[in-house]
């Protein structure tokens, strides 16, 4: 089953068109009715197919290619169902597009989701998923251009780069890739975070990192080196040896709920619920998590209450800065990392605006974003 929506914004006066297809059915055009609830999709384009090699549903949206190409990550992982993989995928992309624009960059946003089933996977069917996602990005003709996120690789890049005429970023350095983005990605969130303290140094900050995947254990490392007391937490207990091992203090304790300097989201999205702010206890939060924020108006809800939150299309944005730096855009090393560590000013430009405008800090990254 194939499900394709586009957005065309012209004179066209064509707003989108769906097709559902199944083997052998036909739809035909008399049948097609115009569709006037336009506010449900507001991106340019979204693909939504069953791999032919996994069966596993594979959605690909497009947010915007105003900018340039779009670009976003591929993320595969269960979903309750196929629908939540897809709602996820324009969420991010819609991410995306403002993650590139606050950064500069001459790109629009996108985003690859495989939905797998909610008891996960067999291992031995992997490479079917991968070899799906390529074939969907493959018929996007290079409107969209990927990289790797949750449950991908760099190796996954490296096959996608294979099969879809070279349309992935991050390959292994060995397969003339830019290689892996956690460390870039944490190295902007260091960034970000020494932006939003004052006077910018954390030596003697009680920080708590939730998650301690490749990016957080790398966040963790940078801020014990620089004198912070880290906290961690995962949903993984045996990587507590580890975290201990670089000096961090594990604990089981919801973090959010803590007393705390800067809170470091770095797992899964929607953290902050409008309930979970009301009672942080960090002054700041700062991470690389995607979607932190369950829905807008928990940004309300820390603003009013004096924590000041950055945004993660801000403070995330280290990791696509190098990719597409160091494999499209002539950057050398010194110049992608000069780059990521401006991200420093963008958290800069974004809180002085919310604060001379009264803005939440979401919405002051939106009109920048807008302006860029």
């Amino acid at each position: 089953m194939r499900l394709s929506i586009r957005s065309r914004f012209g004179n066209s006066g064509i707003c989108r068109t769906y097709h559902c297809l199944r083997p052998g059915e036909r739809v035909p055009g008399g049948k097609l009715k115009p569709v006037n609830r336009t506010e449900s999709f507001a991106g340019e384009e979204l693909q939504v197919v069953r791999g032919a090699r996994s069966g596993v549903p594979i959605a690909v949206a497009i947010h915007s290619t105003a900018r340039g190409p779009a670009i976003g990550g591929c993320r595969i992982k269960p979903y309750p169902s196929w629908r939540d993989g897809m709602d996820d995928a324009l969420r991010l992309s819609a991410a995306m597009t403002m993650k590139c624009a606050l950064a500069g960059l001459p790109y629009g946003g996108g985003k690859t989701v495989a939905a797998l089933p909610a008891e996960g996977l067999d291992p031995v069917r992997r490479p079917d998923v991968v070899a799906d996602i390529a074939e969907a990005i493959a018929a996007l003709g290079g409107r969209y251009r990927t990289g790797p996120d949750i449950g991908s690789t760099s190796e996954d890049m490296a096959e996608i780069h294979r099969r879809a005429h070279g349309w992935a970023f991050c390959r292994p350095e060995a397969q003339g890739g830019s290689g892996t983005s956690s460390a870039a990605t944490a190295r902007g969130v260091v960034a970000a975070l020494r932006a939003g303290v004052a006077p910018g140094s954390v030596a003697g900050l009680r920080v708590g990192v939730i998650g301690f995947g490749s990016v957080g254990r790398l966040v963790c490392q940078s801020l014990l080196e620089r004198g912070a007391k880290v906290v961690v937490t995962d949903v993984d207990p045996g990587l507590r040896p580890v975290a201990e091992r670089l000096g961090a203090i594990w604990t089981t304790e919801d973090l959010v709920r803590e007393p705390l300097d800067v809170l470091v989201p770095a797992a899964t999205g929607g953290v902050l619920t409008a309930e979970s702010a009301a009672a942080c206890g960090a002054s700041l939060i700062v991470g690389p998590a995607n979607n932190q924020l369950a829905a807008e108006e928990v940004a309300t809800v820390l603003r009013d209450r004096g924590i000041t939150w950055i945004p993660d299309v801000v403070a995330s944005a280290g990791g696509i800065i190098h990719a597409v730096g160091r494999e499209e855009l002539g950057m050398d090393e010194r110049a992608a990392n000069a780059k990521i560590d401006a991200i420093g000013d963008t958290v800069r430009a974004v809180l002085s605006r919310a604060r001379e405008r009264g803005l939440t800090t979401v919405r002051a990254a939106r009109e920048l974003a807008a302006l860029a």
